[in-house]
């Protein structure tokens, strides 16, 4: 009998206090916006809501998430409210958030942006590769573009952006074009000017440079090489468009890469390739507007991500054979 009332307080108690935690945290409606971070899950989640005074109890947030048969945690930003129960709460978890948090690195391609904005839920790569090859967009600095995929190139602003997922791929494609636009400042066509580069040309350059540097350190320097080399009429010789004309990247170029057909082979053509290679980030196009001042013709990667320069081809050789 004793062993029945205790089984009963028990049953009770758990009763009573899972009445009290599926209760909404206050009537008063406190509203917040909560910040779904990417691979957050629904037990980090929990204790969040609970810290933020949302739901009264993390415990029973993460039992009646495990139960849902459909619960899914998209990355983004969800308006909620203290008034709102547990189930409430999951259910409006369950939508597609207001807005999406989505970082573009450094150095992405078009086609990696796009399957960046797919992974996210946000439009199809047919919707995208559609805008990005036919649309018009009011943008000087897109004269001349290739055509094909690779015509918004180097222009699409590598940034952390918070996106409505029912905006269209046109407004998403235009909001990072007219981030990029943002950063030609008067100072800049300025500078620009006074290296005889236009915008694409520096963008293109910034892209090679993004591309061919790991190390902060070395982008100015690489940069360097390159007007140098562009000075005195000489090929880049950059893998990384050689690279980026292979289109799947290799861990290593052979002889046979490098006389590959393409006026993106910049070992075969002097000067600039077409156009960017890649969407370089702020340090890059720094980089080429502010090079460091040197007579370097070369360089090679050393293991450490650093590159070891050269002014001579003999220097070059030594160097290649000191840290390839």
């Amino acid at each position: 009998m004793g062993i029945i009332l205790i089984l009963l307080a028990v049953g009770l108690g758990f009763f009573s206090w899972w009445n009290w935690a599926d209760q909404p945290y206050s009537h008063t409606g406190n509203n917040q916006t909560i910040l779904v971070s990417q691979g957050m899950t629904p037990d980090q989640l929990a204790g969040e809501l609970q810290q933020h005074k949302l739901i009264r109890s993390a415990l029973l947030f993460k039992l009646l998430a495990h139960e849902h048969p459909s619960f899914e945690l998209y990355a983004g930003e969800y308006r909620l409210s203290s008034s709102m129960t547990p189930q409430e709460i999951i259910k409006q978890l369950t939508k597609k958030p207001l807005v999406l948090r989505v970082t573009i690195p450094e150095g992405y391609t078009t086609e990696q942006i796009i399957a960046l904005f797919v992974q996210k839920g946000i439009g199809t790569k047919a919707e995208f590769t559609k805008v990005i090859t036919e649309d018009s967009f009011p943008y000087s600095f897109l004269k001349g573009a290739p055509q094909g995929i690779h015509r918004l190139e180097g222009f699409l602003s590598p940034n952390t952006y918070f996106i409505n997922p029912l905006e269209s791929p046109h407004d998403i494609i235009n909001m990072l074009l007219s981030q990029f636009a943002k950063g030609v400042t008067p100072a800049v066509q300025k500078r620009l000017a006074a290296m005889k580069l236009t915008v694409p040309q520096w963008v293109t350059l910034a892209s090679i440079v993004e591309k061919e540097a790991e190390k902060a350190s070395d982008r100015p320097l690489i940069a360097s090489v390159f007007l140098n080399r562009l000075k005195i009429n000489k090929p880049l010789q950059s893998c990384a468009t050689i690279q980026f004309l292979l289109g799947t990247p290799k861990p290593k170029l052979y002889d046979k890469d490098l006389q590959i057909p393409s006026p993106y082979n910049t070992y075969l053509h002097k000067g600039l390739p077409p156009g960017p290679i890649s969407n370089p980030g702020t340090a890059s196009l720094q980089a080429v507007l502010y090079p460091a001042k040197t007579d370097y013709l070369y360089f090679v990667a050393k293991k450490d991500g650093y590159h070891a320069f050269a002014k001579t081809y003999a220097q070059h050789l030594r160097n290649i054979k000191l840290y390839e």
